[in-house]
């Protein structure tokens, strides 16, 4: 049996100087405390997707991630306490013989069966997962069902149109949101900023923070595909800064490792550092740079836990 979820989760108010020089308010939605083992946003966007599933009785799902990836041990957490099976597909086949990082051991551990692909296989599946929204592409689906058996597919990171309507619900829990609000979130495959931008009220806006480099044109795309996809529609309440991303997905540099234990220190916020610490790096540069007018209030979601090592 699947724990409940905290919800409503806390939402605190944030003292820093960095952001009180600039005449900004900076508050924390925590979402990182939501759930012991499908933390964060991985809970709001495959909440819908697992209901999804179980309505239409599925008894097993795939999906795709990196060899840290945190959807696939919150896919493989969820499916064991639902009683589903579940299959990753993990990017890098050179993996396959080499012993299991604490990730993909977590995985293994709630009962996720790991298939390790080449490079060039992994783009091309999850490019078609995407694009075809996963098990909605025929022959993905066929091939996926002839090697694996049937299975709901859900694309990497999560980010379909259900998971963007699970994300909608984020603003919900915000009081008051208005002209001077910005609600922000890092951004690796688009579907949490996609389901914040969709369920803000009018005036307030989304601010996502690139987490990997050359992302530019295509996450706007990408979020621009789920609107479509979840809502028959575009919005255009909502940007992506793409400069503070680190060097690239899961490049953690120097200064950024810096300011996140300077962040901890000062409040007492344990920060991931490939998703969320680049998020309030962005947010604390941008600030100082007068980015923001004086009185804008920040919101930023705090989208998962620290890597145990």
């Amino acid at each position: 049996m699947l724990e409940p979820a905290l919800l409503p989760t806390p939402l605190v108010d944030c003292t820093d100087e960095v952001f009180a020089r600039a005449g900004v308010e900076l508050r924390l939605k925590r979402d990182d405390l939501l759930h012991p083992t499908v933390p964060g946003n991985k809970w709001r966007k495959l909440a819908p997707n697992l209901a999804d599933a179980v309505e239409r009785g599925h008894t097993r799902l795939l999906t795709f991630g990196g060899a840290y990836s945190t959807h696939l041990r919150a896919v493989a957490a969820a499916a064991g306490a639902l009683g589903l099976e579940s299959v990753g597909l993990v990017r890098g086949e050179e993996l396959a013989d080499r012993p299991r990082n604490w990730s993909l051991r977590a995985a293994e551990a709630a009962g996720m069966r790991l298939e390790f692909l080449t490079r060039a296989a992994y783009r091309e599946a999850t490019g078609r997962a995407a694009a075809g929204h996963g098990a909605d592409d025929g022959a993905l689906a066929e091939e996926l069902r002839r090697r694996w058996g049937p299975c709901l597919v859900l694309p990497e990171g999560g980010s379909n149109a259900l998971a963007a309507v699970g994300a909608a619900a984020v603003p919900a829990e915000l009081p008051d949101l208005g002209a001077r609000d910005v609600v922000c979130c890092p951004v690796g495959t688009g579907g949490t900023l996609a389901g914040i931008a969709a369920g803000l009220p009018p005036g307030a806006r989304a601010l996502g923070v690139a987490v990997l480099r050359g992302g530019e044109g295509y996450l706007e795309a990408e979020v621009a595909r789920l609107h479509r996809a979840a809502y028959g529609r575009e919005f255009d309440n909502w940007r992506i800064d793409h400069a503070h991303h680190g060097g690239g997905y899961g490049r953690v540099p120097a200064d950024l490792a810096a300011f996140a234990e300077g962040f901890e220190r000062r409040h007492g916020v344990p920060l991931e550092r490939r998703y969320v610490a680049k998020l309030l790096a962005a947010l604390a540069g941008l600030a100082a740079a007068g980015a923001f007018p004086r009185g804008t209030r920040l919101t930023a979601v705090v989208t998962g836990l620290p890597d145990p090592e």
